[in-house]
């Protein structure tokens, strides 16, 4: 029942992350049902003060925020866009179509984590009453400045039951996550789950790895110093390179995590048998939750199978010998269920404000929809495992 007693409450947008109380923020982020740590104010505030996600590059920060007698009561990151990249939901056919009939759909409104496409809560909020002055003020924004559509990406259920409510559209994608049930336990027996050919191919594939004398070292939170920060951001900038991109993330950024989220952060140091360092893979954690999430890698040369083993075996390998409960080997791939990373379906939420765009895709949406659910049950049919250890659908 809401409360007529309450005063209407204050709706702000801002343009810095860094004007949000820290701890505020986090303990909104804290209550919610799907908390991750890149949903944390100190995140979100590197992207913009490292000069990754900013105006420059295409990401202009309009925080919104909900405040009852100066207590902050809900809070969501809001970009406006002025292209698609680096989101993970892809919507360029959207504004192809509004290009050829002479329509703007750039720039947009989007409430999701830049160039992270991680599952998580994105209306951070005390309640359901809250949560709704959110929704209410991203139309508001968007209205205001004429935005041709509003997107949440990536949001949790509360979000999406929210976003329903006041008449926006659902869509779903996939993404391939390993679940664990907590029990300790190494990666040999873990291998023992799979069947025989997957189990096999893994084997071969770390075999090629051991026989070019790479070994690996695992450091965590602060034994990262700056040095292997430094031979990380090496690592990934190279591999950008080599596809002809630039970086998303500057060098500032991750020596920003290193100072204010160093608990969160486990990485993989690959050496060759003249303990040359060859390559690193960043593995972002989440004591609280024991999740763990792959995020970046790099190598400063190619060894056969190296990226395999450094982005999925090692931090599986270190998942189930701390009894952790998740790894996400991040967005789209379906080489990832011959590890075991299973289909876990992701949503989104979108407001169009032309009419007729918005009935053209809600259609699209429904048929992708049915297309996307048949696709998944399609993979839970071809489990890598063996029958007594199938995984129950996510």
């Amino acid at each position: 029942m809401t409360d007529t007693n309450r005063p209407t409450p204050l709706i702000r947008v801002d343009d810095d992350p860094a004007e949000l109380p820290l701890q505020a923020w986090n303990a909104l982020l804290a209550a919610s049902p799907l908390p991750s740590p890149f949903m944390r104010l100190e995140y979100l505030r590197a992207m913009h003060a490292s000069g990754s996600a900013v105006v420059k590059t295409g990401w202009q920060a309009q925080f919104l925020s909900v405040w009852e007698d100066d207590q902050l009561i809900a809070a969501c990151p809001v970009y406006m866009k002025g292209h698609s990249y680096g989101e993970y939901v892809f919507d360029w056919a959207w504004a192809d179509a509004y290009q050829r009939h002479g329509l703007t759909y750039y720039p947009k409104l989007l409430v999701a984590v830049p160039f992270t496409p991680v599952p998580g809560s994105r209306l951070l909020a005390r309640d359901d009453e809250a949560r709704g002055w959110l929704v209410k003020g991203l139309r508001a924004l968007a209205q205001r400045a004429e935005l041709s559509s509003i997107h949440v990406l990536f949001g949790d259920t509360l979000d999406q039951e929210a976003l329903a409510a006041d008449g926006w559209m659902a869509r779903q994608q996939v993404q391939f996550h390993w679940t664990g049930d907590g029990a300790p336990r190494s990666f040999a027996d873990y291998l023992q789950t799979l069947q025989r050919e997957k189990r096999k191919k893994i084997q071969q594939e770390q075999r090629k790895v051991v026989e070019a004398g790479i070994r690996f070292e695992t450091l965590r939170g602060t034994a990262i110093t700056a040095q292997d920060w430094d031979f990380f951001y090496e690592c990934y900038t190279l591999t950008y390179l080599a596809h002809h991109n630039k970086p998303y993330l500057k060098r500032d950024f991750f020596a920003r995590m290193a100072v204010e989220m160093p608990e969160q952060w486990l990485m993989f140091v690959a050496r060759d048998a003249q303990g040359e360092r060859v390559a690193a893979s960043l593995v972002a954690i989440d004591e609280r939750q024991r999740a763990a999430y792959g995020r970046y890698w790099g190598s400063t040369r190619y060894i056969p199978n190296l990226h395999f083993d450094a982005c999925y075996y090692q931090p599986l390998a270190w998942c189930l010998a701390n009894g952790w409960l998740r790894f996400e080997g991040g967005a789209q791939g379906e080489h990832k269920m011959a590890r075991g990373l299973m289909p876990v379906a992701t949503h989104s939420s979108h407001w169009l404000a032309h009419p007729q765009f918005r009935e053209a895709v809600a259609d699209f949406l429904e048929r992708e929809g049915e297309a996307m659910g048949e696709y998944i049950d399609e993979l839970e049919r071809h489990q890598p495992f063996k029958e007594s250890f199938k995984a129950e659908p996510q």
